[in-house]
């Protein structure tokens, strides 16, 4: 993995640690997500005149990979609804480099080597630390973690989906223009029917965070794709994976939850199993 890829992914884990945030600080959930897919179809739209439209083969990978990020929205919702931030982004975001590194094996053929499956392992179990001790005492809430755990199945298969069919595309810009537009439309029409007469006046006072959020899910997810053109599936989903500590700061930091020593020292572990997946690279 090149320095400039590696900055791609890093940059892209920091902005999708802060969308999450976002999304997470906006009581409503369902008005967060409304406003973060909504924004993100906005953005795939102005996009649209000034991309490539995909290659004829990227697009039952961009059909697909729309599905299942609205089944990846949903999850999310609910994930954040049942637990705390530190505890459900960790665990969501930690489950997916191991199934990516299976999928990709299977799918992409892209078998590790000893030091990246060293890395990636070291990582899961950093992150698994991270999820799982510090918070509500001594008794982690399964539903929550369940949840989550849920989450990051749709996670690894979307990154597999998305790195097959952005590869096809011809054009990452193209095809993220268009994922956004696909997708994006979905939830907000969700809204507009549950919500009906009352949709305006919730999504107006958190249009500001929302549209934010957008920006930034989009520019995270943009990055990531970027990247999977030039380098193998699994090190990136692992590498992005570092998020992991920019969302368990923020949920010490600004939603007061709890981080503690073993979680620090848990982190700790994902940084090392980083290097190691870096020297694969």
């Amino acid at each position: 993995m090149t320095p400039l890829v590696t900055a791609a992914v890093l940059l892209a884990a920091v902005t999708h640690a802060c969308w999450n945030a976002l999304a997470h600080r906006i009581p409503d959930k369902l008005v967060g997500f409304t406003l973060i897919a909504g924004g993100g179809a906005l953005i795939g739209l102005v996009m649209l005149p000034f991309t490539p439209v995909p290659a004829a083969g990227a697009w039952p990978y961009l059909i697909g990979s729309a599905l299942i990020h609205i089944a990846y929205y949903a999850l999310l919702m609910k994930s954040f609804r049942l637990g705390d931030f530190g505890q459900a982004y960790p665990i969501a975001r930690g489950t997916a480099p191991l199934v990516v590194t299976l999928f990709a094996a299977l799918f992409a053929h892209e078998v590790p080597d000893d030091w990246a499956a060293a890395g990636i392992a070291l990582s899961c179990a950093g992150l698994t630390g991270v999820a799982l001790w510090g918070l509500r005492g001594h008794r982690p809430h399964w539903s929550a973690i369940g949840a989550a755990l849920a989450t990051g199945l749709t996670i690894a298969a979307y990154t597999v989906v998305d790195g097959l069919g952005v590869r096809a595309s011809g054009s990452s810009l193209g095809y993220i223009a268009w994922l956004m537009t696909i997708q994006g439309v979905v939830i907000p029409a969700y809204t507009v029917w549950r919500r009906r007469g009352d949709s305006v006046a919730l999504l107006r006072p958190y249009a500001a965070v929302g549209l934010l959020g957008a920006a930034l899910s989009v520019t995270a997810y943009g990055l990531v794709l970027w990247a999977q053109t030039r380098a193998a599936l699994a090190p990136i989903a692992a590498l992005r994976e570092s998020s992991i500590i920019v969302g368990a700061a923020i949920g010490a930091v600004f939603f007061k939850e709890r981080f503690g020593a073993p979680r620090i020292v848990a982190a700790g572990l994902l940084v090392v199993g980083i290097g190691l997946m870096l020297r694969a690279g």
